[in-house]
């Protein structure tokens, strides 16, 4: 009897230690605001199935950040403190921790996707050091929402009827070209926007086309101006303490598996685009996404011209006197890296 009560601890012991090791592998992740519906189905597909497609045994416990009361903002504290493994994070408004991260995607520097795309790579190597270093996190993946255009609840049709408004803004940068136009900024995350501009507390909103439709934002707007800004660059980092836990042959499975998942998130963004202006704007070509009647904003060619103005004479100055004050090397750092790619230096 005595024999057997010891074979039963021991094995009660085992048991224990296995449900252990496999609770080590269950990643946490908040995902994307939940009214980015179609980013979001794309997060969940890939989450549910990544432990099969990498080959690697992990449990998954994902939701989007809204529905676990993630802010916006507070990600990558939260990150570096070990509330979730994986996160995916807005770039912009997380920033605010600290300007480098900003660097990646400057309002008015990077307007189309290709070439955001050499400013993403170009920059990467040092984003993801810096966010080991400062966050410990590290890059899985970096992609973009598309591109950043206005959604306006008043006749809006060119950047001088911005002067005078409330405009939706979520990164630094962004607040300085309105402010350079003549708007007033207002500090909104997603989730927060729709009901800013039904009840009149901004006037216009910037998202991306298919990040506007999913959201509904055409129900409370009337005017669809698709000039592009930026666009709005995202992340899915994870915990360095979490990604050390998986052997070098797992990180290298899981890495390539998150690298397919930048890809198809790239691709949505550049594929959706104009299919969801139409959608906007009641075209005829509208099949995958909700139908609205917007009007149509023709944009001016002087106005691309002074969003880039603009980023040279304001937004570049701005965040180098920002980023400077926390890292020196910093200006350094970006005309070697996204400066080359786009062509353009700060002085």
């Amino acid at each position: 009897m005595k024999h057997f009560l010891l074979c039963a601890g021991a094995l009660a012991a085992l048991t224990v230690g296995s449900a252990g090791a496999s609770a080590e592998t269950a990643l946490r992740v908040a995902g994307n605001f939940s009214q980015n519906t179609k980013q979001v189905a794309i997060e969940r597909a890939f989450f549910e199935g990544l432990g099969a497609a990498a080959g690697v045994p992990i449990g998954m416990n994902y939701n989007p950040m809204d529905v676990v009361g993630v802010k916006a903002p507070d990600a990558l504290r939260m990150l570096r403190g070990g509330s979730f493994d994986v996160m995916s994070v807005q770039i912009g408004m997380a920033s605010r921790d600290d300007p480098f991260f900003e660097g990646i995607d400057l309002i008015g520097v990077s307007t189309d996707m290709g070439a955001l795309r050499k400013a993403v790579d170009a920059y990467r190597e040092a984003f993801d050091a810096r966010l080991q270093e400062k966050f410990n996190a590290k890059v899985l993946t970096l992609w973009p929402f598309g591109p950043q255009v206005f959604y306006c609840n008043s006749p809006v049709k060119t950047l001088d009827d911005l002067k005078g408004l409330k405009v939706r803004s979520f990164t630094p940068s962004m607040s300085a070209m309105l402010e350079h136009f003549g708007a007033t900024p207002v500090t909104l995350q997603f989730s927060e926007v729709y009901p800013a501009l039904q009840r009149g507390v901004v006037a216009c909103g910037v998202t991306s086309p298919t990040s506007g439709n999913t959201g509904n934002w055409p129900e409370v707007t009337s005017h669809f101006l698709p000039l592009s800004v930026s666009g709005s660059v995202q992340g899915h980092f994870i915990n360095l303490d979490t990604w050390k836990k998986f052997s070098p042959d797992e990180q290298a499975k899981l890495a390539a598996a998150f690298r397919t998942l930048e890809d198809q998130l790239w691709d949505f963004a550049i594929t959706s685009n104009d299919e969801a202006v139409a959608c906007n704007t009641g075209g005829q070509s509208c099949t995958n996404h909700k139908k609205f009647s917007m009007q149509l904003v023709e944009i001016a060619p002087a106005d691309q011209a002074r969003i880039k103005e603009a980023a040279e004479k304001v937004v570049l100055p701005i965040w180098r006197d920002t980023c400077n004050a926390v890292d020196p090397k910093c200006t350094a750092t970006w005309n070697d890296t996204v400066g080359k790619a786009a062509g353009l230096a700060i002085h």
